[in-house]
């Protein structure tokens, strides 16, 4: 058991038997009546979205997900296949439970962690940084700003993040995916 003073982002809740993952929580004092915990829940199964709104100080059950290390093997259009480093298990996961912000990042042969409850692996978490292959830029010209600039790079798996104007076409680059944001240049 625990409180919404315990909230925090990535937190599991046991809802009526179901898995939310919290994925956003503000605490709110009005002039008037009492403190209340506004909160974004995830549910663990399917990806999808609610918000609900708790009372300052309501009892929560709180559920302890393991974590395990899993390798993104492949796709087949329809699930992403992991594999369990600890029992080489296959492990299927729709892309609603991934999330299309992790999804933009994952490519064949990543180190992930996978969320275990109740021996099962429910959840896929990629790293904070990742390093991927530029493979469409724009060139960039010496002298285009008076402050470095920037430029879209699209990257191997699609996504496409803001980069300095030296980042050139097959450069490898250190990404946060979170924010979706260009950190250094790894090779190039």
């Amino acid at each position: 058991m625990g409180s919404t003073a315990d909230f925090r982002n990535g937190l599991v809740l046991e809802i009526d038997g179901v898995l939310w993952q919290i994925t956003y929580f503000q605490h709110v004092k009005p002039g008037k009546g009492g403190a209340f915990v506004r909160t974004k829940l995830k549910n663990v199964h399917t990806g999808a979205v609610v918000e609900r709104t708790y009372r300052a100080g309501e009892k929560v059950v709180e559920v302890r997900l393991e974590r395990r290390p899993v390798t993104f093997s492949y796709t087949d259009g329809v699930l992403f296949h992991f594999m369990d480093v600890q029992t080489f298990e296959m492990i299927p996961i729709s892309s609603e439970v991934i999330g299309a912000g992790q999804l933009r990042y994952l490519k064949e042969n990543m180190d992930c962690e996978g969320l275990v409850h109740n021996d099962r692996v429910i959840a896929v978490d990629l790293p904070f940084f990742v390093e991927l292959e530029v493979v469409e830029t724009d060139p960039g010209v010496r002298g285009d700003t008076a402050q470095g600039g920037t430029k879209p790079a699209k990257l191997e798996t699609g996504a496409v993040v803001q980069v300095p104007l030296f980042i050139e076409e097959g450069d490898v680059l250190k990404v946060d995916r979170r924010e979706d944001k260009y950190l250094t240049r790894v090779t190039g």
